[in-house]
């Protein structure tokens, strides 16, 4: 499977017409890369890097600089929590150990089935209501850390039933 997503990412490079130089080329190959991939895997990076002939340090620099771009792949529920002022105060540290805790593992890590990953955000929009979390585009306000297995639960059930 990677080896025929790499070979699209060839073909992508290949077909893909350069305004300038192949540095200039970098930024939308690591976006099409991301697309194919759902991150960017090193493999993919080394191809990059010899395909348009740009140091891979430049390569991996750019990727590790956008937070668009992911080295890891990405869970299929992304989890923030906020750690803005508001929500700090509001009890949000609690929120974040409880996730933790229940998904046993840290802040930047994905479960190991792929299913719950863990992000920290500065600001939600919502400090009002605080503590805020949002699992994709799904916002959970005055958050409790008891809500968080219920919620938890309930993507656990969607995923169950896309799976099918």
């Amino acid at each position: 499977m990677a080896s025929e997503k790499l070979k699209v990412l060839e073909d992508f490079i290949k077909d893909d017409k350069p305004i300038g130089d192949k540095q200039g080329q970098l930024m939308g190959v690591l976006h099409k890369t991301q697309t194919i991939f759902g991150y960017l895997p090193a493999e993919a990076m080394d191809v990059i890097s010899e395909k348009l002939d740009v140091p891979s340090a430049h390569v991996y620099g750019m990727a590790t600089f956008y937070n668009y771009f992911s080295l890891k792949p990405r869970a299929r529920f992304q989890i923030f929590t906020c750690k803005g002022t508001a929500c700090y105060v509001g009890g949000g540290a609690r929120i974040l150990e409880r996730l933790k805790q229940e998904l046993k593992i840290g802040v930047g890590d994905t479960t190991p089935d792929g299913m719950f990953g863990i992000n920290i955000t500065r600001c939600l929009g919502c400090c009002g209501l605080s503590p805020v979390m949002q699992v994709n585009e799904d916002i959970y306000v005055r958050m409790v850390p008891e809500k968080i297995p219920l919620i938890l639960a309930k993507y656990r059930k969607m995923d169950k039933k896309k799976r099918r």
